[in-house]
């Protein structure tokens, strides 16, 4: 019975990559009426999140981003896994036997994202390979035309997450059973995901114990409602400089909001603010609202969005 229950769940896994209660969700506007959505929990947004961000700290395109997450949708249907086949553990089910890390490490998703970006970095050409056979070159499975089927979601998942597409994720926001809360808690899990510097404004040196603290209070396009100062964190926006930098900045704005709506319910987040729009826990039209008379035109695409970009990202805890 337990070898019927495990083959029944393999099979599962394979065929939907693994379902569960949505609560999530991100929309992309293509031409004319056009629409494609994905709905997912938000434990997997929150692991979608740290993929991401994983890659992009890395300076990695969205092209490699796509493949990641296609092959955590097939591996683990984005979930922490703490088994799988034989010794496998984590998101992308990595062997600690076949020398992928510790168990503890491959537990930690962006621990485990880096291993994975490691060994798709080496692959040669993997950025004009089919996102199945990139996969498979650092996986190795059994099943090697498996990822194929989730390009269409982790494409779609990409684009919002590393900002392409703006105000496009969302999420109910209701609470999960988990500790982690506050102003501090969102700084810690930024700085996990994205690296020590996320919390620094352009030429700010990181603190000499290597930990950044952001800024609180009023910010410059910061919307109405957003909360008290002691309860909101103020993630600088930056995006180089030169041609093309607001669009740059356009699009890391709009990944560091979609971030924190998909770790809404992790971390107790009540209200994402950036580019004069808005994302309140607890709305369930999947909407981000304008909050200011002056609505981002741009909300089908980051780099277009970006004319009215407010240079930071206003994240307000819920207590």
């Amino acid at each position: 019975m337990v070898l019927l229950a495990v083959a029944g769940y393999l099979v599962v896994q394979y065929v939907t990559g693994g379902a569960g209660a949505p609560g999530c969700k991100v929309t992309s506007v293509g031409g004319g009426s056009a629409r494609t959505t994905y709905e997912f929990t938000p434990e997997q947004a929150v692991n979608a999140a740290t993929i991401t961000a994983v890659g992009t700290a890395r300076k990695l395109p969205e092209q490699a981003v796509t493949i990641a997450l296609a092959t955590a949708l097939q591996e683990s249907a984005l979930r922490n896994l703490d088994h799988g086949d034989k010794d496998s553990l984590g998101l992308f089910q990595q062997r600690p036997s076949w020398g992928w890390g510790t168990p503890e490490e491959i537990m930690d998703p962006a621990y485990s994202a880096g291993a994975f970006y490691d060994h798709l970095v080496k692959v040669p050409g993997y950025l004009d390979l089919p996102v199945t056979d990139a996969a498979q070159r650092v996986q190795r499975s059994g099943f090697p035309d498996a990822y194929a089927k989730h390009e269409p979601d982790a494409e779609l998942l990409a684009a919002a997450l590393t900002g392409r597409s703006a105000a496009t994720l969302t999420c109910d926001g209701r609470p999960g059973a988990t500790r982690e809360k506050g102003p501090d808690a969102i700084r810690a899990a930024l700085v996990r995901d994205f690296g020590h510097t996320v919390l620094q404004p352009a030429g700010t040196d990181v603190d000499a114990d290597g930990n950044g603290n952001a800024s609180t209070g009023t910010a410059a396009g910061s919307g109405s409602g957003s909360g008290s100062d002691e309860r909101t964190v103020t993630v600088p926006v930056t995006g180089g400089t030169g041609a093309g930098a607001e669009r740059e900045a356009g699009r890391r704005g709009w990944q560091l909001a979609h971030w924190a709506v998909a770790n809404a319910s992790a971390l107790h987040i009540q209200r994402v603010s950036y580019a004069g729009r808005e994302w309140t826990a607890g709305n369930t039209d999947s909407k981000w609202y304008p909050t200011t008379a002056t609505e981002d035109k741009g909300a089908d695409e980051g780099g277009k969005g970006a004319e009215r970009t407010a240079g930071s990202v206003r994240i307000t805890s819920a207590r």
